[in-house]
């Protein structure tokens, strides 16, 4: 990472080292919870795991959550709560943004839903350039 860049650059360079980590390549746009979003099989929850704890660490489920930082509990509330089977990865909160990853199991026994998106002081700039930065525009 940049040693002069500022603290959004470094996590959007975080959340470029996550996509080029991450199994599956095609990535939409959530405009319910305007996050960038991708689908995959069950298969692939091992390396799916692998990628999300190198870049986003901090693992949070519904048991953990009254621990988790402030900006993932109001994250938590924002989409309904985290039921038993979904989880919300994040990692470092160093700036005026920190990213998320949500994980929804989608209750068929066959496909998962992440969506990654970002909390705290977040401007519709930011949220262009995580679309771009995803190649999640529609």
């Amino acid at each position: 990472m940049s040693s002069g860049a500022s603290a959004t650059d470094k996590l959007f360079e975080r959340l470029t080292a996550f996509r080029a980590d991450w199994p599956k390549k095609g990535w939409s746009w959530d405009y319910r919870f305007e996050c960038v979003a991708s689908s995959f099989n069950v298969d692939l929850t091992g390396e799916a795991e692998s990628a999300l704890l190198k870049h986003l660490p901090a693992l949070f489920d519904y048991q953990t959550l009254a621990t988790a930082p402030a900006h993932i509990q109001e994250v938590s509330e924002e989409v309904g709560g985290v039921r038993a089977d979904q989880r919300i990865y994040t990692g470092d909160a160093s700036g005026r943004l920190a990213a998320f990853g949500l994980w929804w199991p989608w209750g068929d026994e066959t496909t998962i839903s992440l969506r990654v998106g970002l909390a705290g002081y977040v401007s519709e700039k930011d949220l262009q350039r995580l679309q771009l930065e995803f190649n999640a525009i529609s």
